[in-house]
């Protein structure tokens, strides 16, 4: 008979202190997991997640062969400081203006003097000025033939490439021998190194502008494009300084005979700095994005000139209101204060001086502005603002009484050519896709400034010679603002532009 106990017969009972394990339930439906029991073992064959020791909330899938993966949160982009950035465009650009201000007073107190061989200095004069002209007509054809270079290669090669030719050519200069030593070969060797010094500084402020937005972030292009400017008139200071100490401390004759070269030497110490700096950067976001998608520009002049050309005249209409404002009252302002109103020499360059102090603050505040209100608002108000104080600066200096021409040279410096002058790094970027970003802003800005730069100061004084009075040159001030007026107004806001696109607008 059966035991009702399920115990063979004989044997007895063992004691358990605890119930025996359910039967693991069968799964309901394939790929799902039973309900977790007591006791549960899973063998993990393989974790996928971040790197330790980040914290984050990843998403877990277990399979039915027990494998766990871990999804890992987004990588978090690293931003490149803007320090090492900021350095390289001033330097850059401080190292373009220094040798092109430093170039013009030498051109005036030594070159005719000791390059050409006249009995006329006014003759003499006349051929050192010539040569500071080349500049301006081998500018366009530097910014023509590096933009399209920092369109195909990249941006910081090019800038790297311009530094050393400026660098250069300034620093030989200074090294060059007189017309007395070897004749005729003196102004032959400065026409040539000034010629170098014009093809590198074609493509040096577009390259820095290009190089400072195309790192920033987007609600800080402006601030971060006005570096550029600043450094203009940083060159300007620093030329202008050393010439006023080194002729200060030597005597005119050894000034003539050595001490002229001391500045032109002493840009090796602003090269040196610059080319460490630009060696260390990487290079941009929006180029390196452009090679990785194969989308660079193969004939980027072409593309301007198909796609982009409102940008492009958009550009070469505000540059030539901000250029011709900055030669009125950097040129022909201070050889009018001397020479037509027969007041003190050192009263020009003073007031240049100190305008372009005031710039050191109020170019960083435009550009900072552009970034709150945009670029078409700032720049227009420069436009209309210098307009305006076309007569009034005429005024001015008209009472000759020394404060109020140095106050007239101050606001006509660092007022409205500064609020054209502090958005331009971003606005004229912003203009082009990045595709053809360089050229774009290369050759056209240095285009512009070559058909301006050189011509305003000229005009100017021939037309205060032909009327004997100021007003056709208040008149001029007013008519070039127009142009930048219109330019800017036939454009839409760029503020909010992608810096890495490559569609025309």
């Amino acid at each position: 008979m059966a035991s009702t106990t399920g115990l063979r017969p004989g044997r007895r009972r063992r004691y358990r202190p605890y119930p025996r394990q359910p039967p693991r339930p069968e799964l309901s439906a394939p790929g799902l997991l039973p309900k977790p029991l007591k006791t549960h073992r899973v063998t993990i064959t393989s974790v996928q997640c971040g790197p330790p020791p980040v914290k984050f909330k990843g998403e877990c899938t277990m399979s039915q062969d027990a494998t766990l993966s871990v999804t890992a949160p987004p990588q978090v982009e690293k931003r490149t400081s803007m320090v090492p950035i900021a350095l390289a465009t001033l330097s850059g650009s401080a190292l373009e203006w220094y040798d092109f201000f430093l170039y013009g007073t030498a051109a005036a107190l030594v070159f005719n003097k000791i390059m050409f061989a006249t009995t006329d200095p006014y003759v003499g004069t006349l051929l050192a000025f010539g040569t500071y002209a080349l500049g301006f007509l081998a500018r366009p054809l530097g910014g023509i033939i590096f933009g399209r270079l920092g369109d195909r290669i990249g941006r910081k090669s090019v800038l790297i490439v311009t530094l050393l030719i400026m660098g250069s050519a300034t620093l030989a200069m200074g090294l060059i021998p007189t017309y007395a030593q070897v004749g005729f070969w003196a102004p032959v060797i400065l026409i040539v190194l000034r010629l170098i010094q014009g093809l590198g500084a074609g493509a040096e402020f577009g390259g820095a502008a290009i190089l400072a937005v195309e790192f920033s972030k987007k609600d800080r292009r402006g601030l971060h494009g006005s570096w550029p400017a600043v450094g203009v008139f940083l060159g300007l200071l620093l030329s202008s300084g050393i010439f006023a100490i080194v002729t200060t401390m030597l005597p005119e004759d050894a000034f003539l005979s050595w001490g002229w070269r001391i500045p032109f030497l002493l840009s090796i110490l602003v090269i040196i700095v610059a080319m460490v700096i630009r060696l260390k950067i990487s290079e941009t976001p929006a180029f390196e994005k452009l090679k990785s998608a194969d989308q660079v520009a193969k004939q980027p002049l072409r593309e301007i000139f198909r796609t982009q050309k409102k940008g492009l005249f958009v550009l070469m209409g505000a540059q030539v209101a901000q250029n011709a404002n900055s030669y009125i009252y950097l040129t022909f302002a201070t050889s009018y204060i001397v020479g037509t109103l027969g007041l003190a020499k050192n009263l020009g360059p003073l007031g240049v001086t100190l305008g372009a102090a005031v710039t050191l603050v109020t170019i960083p505040f435009f550009g900072w502005l552009s970034d709150r209100i945009g670029r078409k608002p700032v720049i227009l108000f420069g436009a209309i603002s210098a307009a305006a104080f076309a007569f009034p600066f005429f005024w001015l200096l008209q009472t000759k009484t020394e404060s109020l021409v140095l106050l007239a040279m101050m606001i006509g410096i660092g007022l409205g050519n500064a609020a054209m002058f502090g958005p331009q790094g971003a606005f004229f970027s912003e203009l082009f896709t990045a595709r053809v970003r360089f050229s774009g802003l290369s050759m056209g800005r240095e285009i512009a400034s070559a058909a301006v730069g050189g011509f305003v100061p000229l005009v100017a004084v021939a037309l205060v010679g032909w009327s004997g009075h100021y007003w056709p040159v208040a008149i001029l001030t007013i008519v070039v603002c127009l142009v930048g007026i219109v330019a800017v107004s036939l454009s839409s806001e760029t503020r909010d532009r992608s810096i890495e696109a490559t569609e025309a607008h």
